[in-house]
């Protein structure tokens, strides 16, 4: 029980590395690296099998488990909305939920919208700039929290006809609340904080 136990907080301690240092993980992170094989069977104790062993039979992957509950007043609960509410992250009545960088970039974009100069964001970032499509998302929509004292990322994936998308949100704690300081596309290869809007 005790093993079982210590494996199960080992592994969770990988995947929070994992999230920390930006390295991928097979499932909601993509596909192994290039220089990984998805064919290693070595056991994690690092003894190999005997010549006899064969290797366990490939299976179809099963579906996913439910997604947990979110928690009230968590780096999740404050990401959730802009997947219910298309352009949530454009609304100016939304300000009070970033902080720096991304508040500037903003702003900036609402000030230059005011201007009638154009827009300089797009209207559904939080969706990796992919068509909405609510039943796509809402069937395939996975998130994953990673909490280090007063700083989060919460990363988010999701598939539209067929495209897979991920984006990672950077959050701060700054008087007991949670704020949105960027969003980075994994996938897209932009982040909000690089915009410059003037």
């Amino acid at each position: 029980m005790l093993r079982r136990l210590v494996l199960a907080l080992s592994g969770l301690s990988m995947l929070a590395a994992g999230l920390n240092s930006g390295a991928s993980a097979q499932g909601l992170f993509g596909s192994p690296p290039p220089k990984a094989s998805s064919g290693d069977n070595a056991p994690a104790d690092g003894l190999a099998p005997s010549p006899s062993a064969k290797p366990a039979p490939q299976t179809a992957p099963a579906e996913p488990a439910p997604a947990a509950p979110v928690l009230p007043g968590s780096p999740t609960a404050v990401v959730k909305p802009f997947y219910e509410r298309l352009g949530l992250e454009l609304d100016p009545a939304q300000r009070k939920n970033f902080i720096d960088p991304a508040k500037t970039v903003l702003d900036k974009s609402d000030a230059l919208r005011a201007s009638g100069q154009g827009e300089c964001l797009d209207p559904n970032m939080a969706l990796d700039n992919a068509e909405y499509d609510k039943l796509a998302i809402d069937k395939s929509l996975r998130t994953v929290e990673a909490v280090n004292g007063d700083q989060a990322k919460v990363v988010v994936a999701f598939v539209v006809e067929g495209y897979q998308h991920r984006l990672e949100w950077k959050l701060k704690k700054v008087g007991g609340d949670w704020k949105i300081a960027d969003l980075l596309s994994v996938t897209g290869e932009w982040a909000l904080s690089q915009y410059q809007c003037e």
